[in-house]
């Protein structure tokens, strides 16, 4: 599989990575021997590069991806996870945030200095390593937290930027940057200070392109990579304009399911799957060093992968502009 360099550091990734949210009971519950049997078949077709985060399922992602990596080579994957959460014990729920059956964990949020370096060492201990290629700031912005992100944003600049700098001289993390599903956020912190990297969440896809009118541009000229995450919009883009079709982590709005109804159209006006073309548009897009598909079901794994591979016609170009 083919690898690319993060930002201007040494840190280097597969182009397709394995997102491990599933891997924290997203919506619905996986066993242990589920997870471990995906993650080795990630593993088999070529996938060097691993994505969690202490949010999916309070910590029980990072704890099964640990278990995977445990009988792996340190040198011969590249890991990332996120900050911003901080856990600790707490009452055994049957949900939260959408993960079902979550380790009994409480979680706060947390951008200070301190706060980032102790999410960060939880981090390491549920994922059996003493340092982590790439460490994603996660959900900083006013996407998830509304008008309460100044006081998050002032803790981020204030100290958490200059601790990530720190784990970074330390040799503690290879790259750091941004884990988040907005533009203006990214905007905001690359106009004060310096990343890697940004995990871009559904505003670079074949649906939304919303990242080409600022944020692609500035990213190349401060040669900052973009890891693209939700290609699918949260499922509209695998599925098609179907009835309870989701998107934005919520049903599709009527002029969703419409525009959607047109990319497929084309789609299979020029021979390829909705899906397909979606695949492509994110793996084929100049500014992406990696993609990520994150999946629960070994099926949707390989549907991907497999998708990937296959023969694009030179004919379907059209249908990515």
């Amino acid at each position: 599989m083919k690898t690319n360099r993060i930002g201007r550091t040494a840190v280097e990734v597969t182009d397709i990575s394995f997102g491990c949210a599933g891997l924290g009971n997203l919506f619905r519950k996986v066993d242990d021997e589920t997870a471990q049997a995906i993650l080795a078949r990630a593993w088999e077709r070529g996938i060097r590069y691993f994505d969690t985060a202490p949010h999916y399922g309070r910590g029980l992602s990072e704890q099964r991806l640990g278990r995977f990596l445990k009988t792996r080579e340190r040198a011969d994957y590249v890991l990332s996870t996120k900050v911003g959460r901080l856990l600790s014990p707490g009452p055994a729920l049957d949900e939260a945030d959408g993960f079902v059956e979550p380790l009994p964990n409480a979680v706060r949020y947390d951008y200070s200095g301190e706060g980032i370096e102790a999410a960060f060492e939880q981090s390491c201990e549920r994922l059996g390593t003493a340092r982590i290629d790439i460490v994603y700031v996660h959900d900083i912005g006013a996407y998830t937290h509304g008008d309460d992100n100044d006081r998050h944003m002032a803790d981020l600049m204030g100290s958490g930027i200059d601790r990530l700098q720190t784990l970074k001289a330390a040799g503690r993390i290879g790259a750091f940057g941004l884990g988040v599903n907005e533009n203006r956020v990214c905007l905001d912190i690359m106009a004060e200070t310096e990343v890697d990297v940004i995990l871009l969440a559904g505003r670079l896809t074949l649906l939304d392109r919303s990242a080409e009118a600022e944020l692609v541009p500035l990213c190349r000229e401060k040669q900052v990579s973009l890891v693209l995450g939700g290609i699918f919009n949260s499922g509209i883009l695998a599925t098609g304009p179907v009835p309870g079709a989701h998107y934005d982590y919520g049903p599709a709005p009527d002029d969703i399911l419409a525009r959607v109804e047109t990319l497929q159209d084309r789609a299979e006006a020029a021979g390829v799957s909705l899906a397909e073309a979606a695949l492509r548009f994110a793996v084929t897009h100049p500014q992406a060093a990696s993609v990520l598909i994150g999946t629960a079901k070994l099926s949707s794994l390989d549907r991907n992968l497999d998708a990937v591979e296959a023969h694009w016609p030179k004919s379907a170009d059209a249908v990515l502009r």
